[in-house]
């Protein structure tokens, strides 16, 4: 019993040493693991207390972008196109969020807001911190910041917050001319600058506004401030700022006097109005209309209301003035007039009868005149290349054009025009149109040209197509008397430009023609007896005379052209454009330059489904020009 006692004994002995010992071994580890700890907390604030310091720091302060003020843009007598304002916005704070929905239901109830506007919200706040503030409604009138401010203790995680914003001066006026910017895109992103656009939230999106958007957007800024654990800014460090630089700002041709003065003369008519000086390719005006509002569209446009300004019908985004391709009808008739006495085709003394009608030999198609009546034939007797011009013989033309070579004409129209290429210096968006030729046509439509493409080329019909603004590139030239200058908008910077290499106002190349002096002259002259009142009766007056020209007090030329938008038969069934749908009817065109010597100004007006030339778009081009030449404008009514 006693060897049981003291084996029971010694046994407890040993688990008490063994304990003892773990307990030794645990008690020496914990001590080491101490000195470890003790040791790499000398370290690093001893011996590496600088560098860790150093990165503290940076955990706490943050760099911050500051988007610079985009570069301002003026007329060509320095008055402000466009500049920078400042808004009040609606912003949400995600984090601070409980019910999204339930908070857009309740700011509903105070201010106007859509469906489409939630969505927006909820696409923006997927890459965005959840600390910041994102815009919901922006542009707050003075109300709406009323109805907010009072309700605020009942709207967690809302804020009004400033922004700077580009703004229109005259709104959509110029809208056409100056272009727009818009909300930057994911796609933006593989294109830009990520550094220089930290901040930013708009890049310009077409015109002026696009081309030259490196130099308007400036050099971004940036700014350091103090963050919590959230990333969330608490104090701003004023002695680290680098103020972000201003895009450079933008002289233009565009004369606002003329600018305004076009777009009261098109009225609420769909059309397109450009404008240029003769001497310098400057843009003095252009006009596409139906236009938008784009202060509206940057800040206060809901979604609802963006789809329905895309979805019009009659496309008010559309720049009719760059982009829209038209029939030039018998604005052409110069250029055909022009190609055919250089080639020796015809000369100014050549007659030919116009009794209403025209046949190429061997067909039985037949090509009418203009002024054909349901009991007249029209025509216009015996013609020579003057008084076709200036009373725009449809016959003399389709006589002309059926003695050229199309390739030839193709060739006469892009080298001395710019016809059919773009030739425009600074706007990215500009057509290049057509002028048709045999390669052109087997390649379009793997067809041969017949003949009777050059008759109806001859008048402007057919394939043709230019925009406005080439149309009025042409008038220049006629104004030049055949010597070329380069369509440009900017005039001036207050710095250099990115996009442009040397000193804009000495990039105006021109080409003197060195030959056909005295055709350029008397094709002048020739339409300046579109406008002016000749000496032996009516029948010597110009087709423009009875609507422009009774009281005009310089001397312009002009010439009127009526373009098919449906083609109408060329014999048989007449049509008349009046029964006609509306966007079915003929498109109204004038050309036209003033003075007759040494022109101050080139204008091309299109109306469309206006009908006749001289009648509804000759009185636009009037209005312009005396915009530019007298001192008290007259703004010209028409039908």
């Amino acid at each position: 019993m006693n060897d049981a006692i003291q084996g029971g004994m010694s046994g407890e002995r040993s688990e008490l040493r063994s304990f003892g010992d773990r307990v030794l071994i645990l008690v020496v580890l914990a001590f080491l693991m101490l000195l470890v700890v003790l040791g790499r907390l000398i370290y690093l604030q001893i011996y590496n207390h600088e560098a860790y310091q150093t990165q503290s720091l940076n955990n706490r302060i943050q760099i911050q972008s500051i988007a610079p003020p985009r570069g301002l843009i003026f007329d060509t007598n320095g008055e402000i196109l466009a500049d920078n304002r400042q808004i009040l916005s609606l912003a949400l704070i995600p984090e601070l969020l409980d019910d999204v929905d339930a908070l857009f239901e309740r700011l509903s109830e105070l201010i106007e807001l859509t469906p489409g506007d939630l969505t927006v919200f909820n696409e923006r706040i997927r890459d965005r911190p959840k600390h910041d503030p994102i815009v919901l409604k922006r542009d707050l009138t003075d109300e709406e910041q009323a109805k907010l401010a009072v309700n605020r203790h009942d709207l967690d995680g809302v804020v009004v917050t400033y922004e700077t914003i580009r703004h229109y001066l005259y709104s959509e006026k110029f809208v056409h001319a100056l272009g727009t910017v818009r909300r930057l895109s994911k796609e933006d992103l593989g294109s830009i600058d990520r550094v220089n656009y930290r901040g930013t939230q708009f890049i310009g999106g077409t015109g002026i506004e696009r081309f030259y958007e490196t130099s308007l957007h400036g050099t971004v800024g940036s700014r350091s401030v103090e963050v919590d654990a959230s990333g969330r800014a608490t104090r701003e460090q004023p002695t680290d700022l680098t103020p972000p630089m201003r895009g450079a700002s933008l002289t233009l041709y565009i004369d606002s006097k003329v600018q305004l003065a076009a777009d009261a003369a098109l009225g609420d008519r769909r059309g397109a109005i450009v404008a240029i000086d003769p001497k310098t390719g400057g843009i003095l005006a252009m006009v596409s209309k139906p236009a938008y509002d784009p202060n509206r569209m940057l800040s206060g446009m809901n979604t609802q209301e963006l789809e329905q300004v895309y979805a019009h019908r009659d496309k008010p985004v559309f720049n009719r003035a760059v982009q829209g391709l038209y029939a030039p009808g018998s604005t052409f008739k110069p250029v055909v007039g022009l190609m055919a006495l250089s080639e020796k085709i015809t000369d100014w003394s050549e007659v030919v009868n116009d009794e209403g009608n025209f046949q190429l030999p061997g067909s039985s198609q037949v090509y009418r005149s203009w002024n054909r009546t349901s009991t007249d034939a029209g025509g216009h007797g015996r013609v020579d290349m003057h008084r076709a011009i200036y009373r725009s013989s449809n016959v003399y033309f389709y006589n002309i054009a059926s003695r050229i070579d199309v390739d030839t004409l193709a060739g006469f129209a892009s080298h001395r025009f710019g016809l059919g290429r773009s030739t425009v210096f600074d706007l990215h968006e500009a057509g290049i149109g057509v002028v048709p030729s045999r390669e052109w046509k087997k390649s379009a439509y793997e067809e041969n040209w017949y003949p009777g493409d050059s008759v109806i080329l001859g008048i402007g019909q057919g394939y043709i197509s230019m925009t406005p603004l080439q149309l009025a590139t042409m008038a220049t030239v006629l104004a030049n008397r055949g010597s070329w200058v380069q369509p440009r908008m900017l005039k001036r910077s207050d710095r250099r430009l990115t996009e442009v290499s040397e000193d804009p106002e000495s990039l105006h190349a021109v080409l003197e023609p060195t030959e056909m002096a005295e055709h350029w002259e008397r094709m002048a002259l020739a339409m300046s007896a579109v406008v002016h009142r000749g000496n032996q009766g009516f029948d010597q007056n110009g087709t423009a005379w009875a609507y422009i020209g009774l009281d005009i007090p310089y001397t312009m030329a002009g010439k009127s052209g009526t373009a098919q938008v449906i083609e109408a038969a060329r014999e048989g069934e007449e049509i008349d454009d009046e029964e006609r749908d509306e966007y079915e009817r003929n498109h109204a065109l004038f050309i036209g330059f003033a003075p007759l010597q040494n022109p101050e100004i080139a204008v091309a007006v299109i109306v469309e489904n206006g009908g006749g030339g001289s009648k509804v778009a000759a009185p636009v081009a009037r209005a312009v020009i005396d915009a530019k030449l007298l001192n008290d404008p007259v703004v010209a009514q028409s039908d």
